[in-house]
């Protein structure tokens, strides 16, 4: 009897598959399954990425020692091993997949998904059997079983499959030298560590850079604006003149020259009043919703896809790592089937539910690998779920309910008031439908509307009125700090900061720079090489990625266009009008260029000053062992003698604290700290007490009970 072995990416997908059969037996590291289209099934599973690519030293052994003279490293070929630690499952793997007549590759289906099953097929020696794909947007039972009644055909994926292998050998590339690179020049200028190069990561990395540095420069200078009230004999309003003023003394100059006093008659040139809609806001991708799971609750972007994607594995939302706010025709029809229920979950009411196809949300020509992040079919128990699952359903639910309501609708009356020939502007708003905004309104966001929005007398044009004016000083404002939400978007949107026409182009065709799926884990990879940190949500350069952002600032690497030609071209290899071959040897000339380019980099920028200060940061005081200094070492203070033998050193973290510089150099200059709250014992009892050096080891000092 012919076999069928279903790939799955992760245990948790294996198990949502195996429910959906007729019979399943859990096994170690697979299930076996039937049911009448597959009376012999397999499936089983990665974990994760079970295959990646080799190391440097894999191919040469003298690759492992970072060094100039074995720049570029440029393998022949590139090979791929079994991960580290997860030998185990690849032999099971393996085992089933060498006994397959079929294959139907069953992870996650976007191209890294593709890649995973398809390194393990080839590693195995598998590539050559009949392979299927399997290709949905939710966990649900009924999904799954429809999408294994319509399995796509493997080759259809294979350029997918092609595009992702030749991102992440890309990646290994410009990560391997430059990385190298790089490092050993800040080393041989005195600078300590390493420093990671990105193909995405550094050019993301100077985005912030960027705006962190224009706040650091920028003045706030003071302006001012000329208003006036105006008396009609229905009432007062408020008009405002259009340019600003650099000082008080030019606005009253240019009141003096127009004659603005409060005697000065003015009159009516214009009233008009237009009807307004607002429609709801587009379905979510991922990175709109990390963008306002950010903004909202301060989730950051992988905090923010970890909850969603935990959400779609309890088969409460669709497919989570999708670049589209589009759903189709299907999509909508069990939306709309299940609106009442939907409702009724969140005790909400849509008096006339708009239940027409509306291109702004359903557009099947915009639905290419998934469709927009929706709610399954599946109700979860909101009780059930934690605070931070909740608030993430909810952000959906609600989001999608929208596109079920009618428009905002205001009206919006704009007067104009002429004074001696200067035109004075005045706004006012009147809510006429609130519609989906019902689902938004807050207490805040009420009020605010109240403030903002005027109520008008009613007015015509021709009309005189007595004048009074006055001014209101104001400050120019520097430029927001990047949250994460904001960099998401950011990072999606950079093209439309770029300058160059072309680049401009580019970068809106790709989308910018990084993927749907990845820009979360490029965020997070810059705080691991400690280039950013969080402050109240906003993210600010550390003096280690201020010192690679001066380095790199003239140095291709730091242009977010040149990711986004790659990006483009990597497009192409998808849609099957480009090859690997062309794109890693543009990458090759790229790195070679950078290997010569770079010594005069160094030569040209300020690097030794930064050595030297960051020498200075990181001594902490004298050793109390042999008088020379204690530094930090960045997983843990130590003595710079430790080469004539000294073996003095402090850790960072002690009993659950960790220790900050000045307990640190509190201890070194005082053999003691101040009081520390927070220790914990064993037991995960907290603690408060002291530090002191007996003997030149830690030991707590507690405060004399009162």
């Amino acid at each position: 009897m012919s076999k069928t072995v279903i790939l799955a990416e992760k245990p948790s997908q294996a198990s949502a598959y195996a429910d959906a059969f007729d019979h399943s037996e859990r096994k170690d590291g697979y299930f076996v399954v039937s049911h009448k289209e597959f009376p012999n099934a397999v499936i089983t599973y990665g974990f994760g990425h079970l295959v990646s690519l080799f190391s440097p030293e894999d191919y040469h052994k003298e690759w492992k020692k970072w060094n100039l003279d074995t720049l570029p490293l440029l393998p022949t070929e590139y090979q791929f091993k079994v991960s580290d630690g997860k030998q185990k499952q690849y032999t099971i793997v393996k085992k089933h997949l060498d006994e397959a007549d079929t294959i139907i590759i069953a992870t996650d289906g976007d191209r890294e998904g593709e890649a995973i099953a398809r390194l393990i097929i080839n590693l195995s020696g598998n590539n050559h059997k009949q392979l299927k794909r399997l290709w949905i947007n939710s966990l649900e039972k009924e999904e799954i079983k429809k999408g294994f009644r319509n399995l796509r055909n493997g080759e259809e994926f294979y350029s997918s499959y092609k595009e992702a292998e030749t991102r992440q050998i890309a990646d290994w590339l410009v990560g391997m030298n430059l990385s190298r690179l790089y490092t050993l020049y800040m080393q041989k200028s005195g600078m300590k560590g390493v420093f990671s190069i990105g193909r995405v990561q550094t050019p993301t990395l100077y985005l912030i850079y960027q705006r962190n540095k224009e706040i650091a420069a920028f003045v706030s200078k003071p302006f001012y604006e000329l208003y006036g009230n105006f008396h009609h004999e229905k009432g007062v309003y408020q008009g405002k003149y259009a340019e600003r003023f650099d000082s008080i003394a030019d606005l009253e100059t240019f009141k003096e020259k127009h004659t603005l006093s409060d005697s000065s008659p003015g009159q009516i040139t214009s009233v008009k009043t237009e009807e307004k809609k607002q429609y709801a806001p587009k379905l979510f991708s991922l990175s709109d919703l990390q963008a306002t799971a950010n903004k909202r609750f301060h989730y950051s972007a992988s905090e923010t896809l970890k909850i969603v994607q935990g959400l779609y594995e309890k088969k409460l939302v669709s497919y989570p790592r999708t670049d589209t706010n589009y759903i189709g025709s299907p999509e909508f029809d069990y939306l709309k089937n299940a609106l009442p229920s939907y409702l009724n979950l969140v005790n909400e009411t849509i008096a006339e539910p708009q239940l027409k196809e509306n291109k702004r949300y359903v557009d099947g020509a915009n639905v290419q690998e998934h469709y927009a992040i929706i709610p399954t079919r599946t109700l979860p128990n909101l009780a059930a779920l934690s605070q931070k699952e909740r608030n993430i359903y909810e952000l959906i639910l609600y989001r999608t309910l929208s596109m079920f309501e009618k428009p905002y609708i205001y009206d919006e009356t704009t007067i104009e008031t002429t004074v001696h020939a200067v035109l004075f502007k005045t706004t006012g708003k009147v809510e006429k439908a609130i519609g989906w905004r019902k689902f938004y309104k807050t207490e805040k966001e009420k009020k605010k509307t109240i403030e903002e929005n005027q109520t008008l007398p009613t007015v015509r044009e021709g009309d005189a009125v007595a004048s009074h004016f006055y001014a209101k000083e104001g400050k120019t404002q520097p430029p927001k700090y990047y949250t994460e939400g904001t960099l998401i978007t950011a990072m999606k949107n950079v093209g439309r900061d770029a300058e160059d026409e072309e680049n401009k182009v580019i970068l809106r065709e790709t989308e910018g720079i990084g993927t749907e799926a990845t820009r979360a884990n490029v965020i997070e990879t810059l705080k691991k090489q400690d280039y950013i940190t969080l402050q109240k949500n906003n993210i600010l350069v550390t003096p280690k990625g201020e010192t690679l952002c001066e380095v790199i600032q003239n140095d291709e690497i730091a242009n977010a266009s040149m990711t986004a030609k790659w990006e483009k071209y990597l497009k192409k290899i998808r849609n099957q009008e480009g090859t690997q071959e062309a794109f890693l040897s543009s990458i090759t000339n790229f790195i070679n260029h950078l290997i010569q380019k770079v010594p005069g980099t160094f030569e040209n920028s300020a690097i030794k000053k930064h050595a030297e200060k960051g020498e200075a940061d990181t001594v902490m005081g004298v050793c109390p062992q042999c008088c020379k200094n204690v530094l930090d070492k960045g997983k843990f203070f130590g003595c710079a003698g430790y080469h004539e033998g000294c073996t003095f050193t402090l850790p960072k973290k002690w009993s659950g604290k960790t220790l900050t510089k000045k307990n640190v150099k509190d201890l070194l200059s005082k053999q003691e700290t101040s009081l520390i709250k927070g220790f914990k014992s064993k037991k995960g009892t907290p603690f408060n007490a002291k530090l002191k050096l007996v003997n030149n080891k830690l030991a707590f000092d507690f405060p004399n009970p009162k």
